[in-house]
């Protein structure tokens, strides 16, 4: 679905992750409805030039990973009428292999700071009356996957977290829903395909629809969620990932 050029006139949006992949696609299609995006990356040249590259944006350097970093920020998303927590790291490796010293990193990207940006953006939907947040996990949250059981823990978490923010802001006009995206064609996948040679061929070979995803059919259904269209939809989780895995 793509929105009309004023769906999102006058609207902030916050983007994390946008300096790239899904979060830089959300972040142009937010801004081709008319929002003004807030570019958030810890990389702060990719910010950037995705802030560069919309009628009305810009960037916002921040590590999800630094709390203190994350609490200095905050009021700076006060205003923000929709906000997509997209920012994600992972790691795989077999959970008993794992070492619970390196548990702290996704726990802290993958779901404190979406709880705390979250709790920073609701008080202002609220007031206004309007907003939407929607968070960006993974299927493995659902079903599990091999190689991924913190990473999965971390966004299993935003599954719960999202309907409780849906039951507690529902009545305000705030809408919050989840995006599970499958097997997507990042720059993170690719990472994990450089140290496991054949593994993105095995893994398409189990989707259906026999391709990965692209990052636009992401962006798209987020969007779609941020959009007034969507006023009803709330504490959904929302599979994208090519039939994978069904309900």
């Amino acid at each position: 679905m793509t929105l009309s050029p004023a769906a999102l006139s006058g609207r902030t949006a916050v983007v994390t992750g946008g300096g790239a992949g899904i979060g830089a696609r959300t972040a142009e299609l937010l801004g081709a409805a008319g929002a003004h995006v807030l570019v958030v990356d810890r990389d702060a040249a990719a910010a950037a030039a995705v802030a560069k590259g919309l009628a009305s944006a810009e960037p916002v350097a921040l590590d999800l990973g630094d709390d203190a970093a994350i609490e200095a920020a905050a009021d700076r998303f006060a205003a923000a009428d929709i906000l997509v927590n997209n920012a994600g790291v992972s790691r795989v490796e077999r959970f008993v292999d794992s070492d619970p010293a390196g548990w702290d990193l996704l726990w802290r990207v993958n779901l404190r700071a979406p709880m705390r940006l979250a709790q920073a953006v609701l008080p202002g939907m609220t007031e206004r009356g309007w907003g939407r947040v929607v968070f960006v996990a993974t299927d493995s949250a659902r079903a599990g996957a091999g190689g991924e059981g913190v990473y999965s823990a971390t966004k299993a978490g935003l599954l719960g977290f999202a309907k409780t923010l849906a039951r507690e802001s529902a009545r305000a006009g705030v809408t919050s829903n989840v995006v599970c995206p499958g097997l997507v064609d990042t720059a993170m996948l690719r990472g994990v395909a450089e140290t496991k040679p054949g593994v993105i061929d095995a893994l398409t070979k189990a989707i259906p629809m026999r391709r990965l995803g692209d990052v636009d059919e992401i962006a798209q259904s987020i969007s779609f969620l941020c959009s007034p269209e969507a006023s009803y939809v709330t504490g959904q989780t929302l599979s994208v990932n090519g039939g994978i895995t069904m309900n």
